[in-house]
């Protein structure tokens, strides 16, 4: 992120922040970790998330730190082909993001949602929106630029 944010032109207003979903894709493997019990493999995923969490903090930390306004948004989970196995997991993340959201009073754009339907999505790489999906994206960020007040430090959810 720093990189990224090292390029941000000078006029930049707003941050939109778009983070977690290659997260939780590097994290996939966890499912295949053999375990003795439901609490175990529960524990196992409590380790993933608090991983997570701590490097989700260091991102909002450093974009808050550059002193514009900002907003989250959450992962995407009606990916075409996304079992309940995979759902279950990305809600771990989402929670994460949710909860880091608040605690900085940011607000957050659910992609969830948003992008609910299987046209949503690319059909060339379906982790990534389509026409339809950026479209529905692009409308919900643009009302948060118009109905947000970023200035009251409160967290919304569009």
């Amino acid at each position: 992120m720093a990189r990224q944010t090292a390029a941000l032109p000078s006029s930049a207003t707003h941050l939109v922040i778009s983070v977690g979903g290659n997260d939780a894709l590097q994290q996939s493997g966890v499912f295949r970790e053999p375990v003795g019990t439901v609490g175990e493999a529960l524990f196992y995923l409590a380790n993933v998330i608090n991983e997570f969490r701590w490097s989700y903090c260091q991102m909002l930390r450093h974009v808050l730190s550059l002193n514009l306004p900002v907003a989250v948004c959450t992962i995407y989970n009606a990916v075409p082909g996304l079992g309940e196995m995979e759902k279950t997991a990305l809600a771990l993340f989402n929670e994460t993001i949710l909860q880091e959201a608040f605690k900085v009073r940011v607000p957050v754009i659910d992609l969830r949602l948003l992008c609910d339907e299987d046209d949503d999505y690319s059909h060339l790489s379906p982790i990534e929106p389509s026409h339809s999906g950026g479209s529905k994206i692009a409308q919900a960020i643009v009302a948060l630029m118009e109905k947000h007040d970023f200035s009251s430090g409160r967290s919304t959810i569009i």
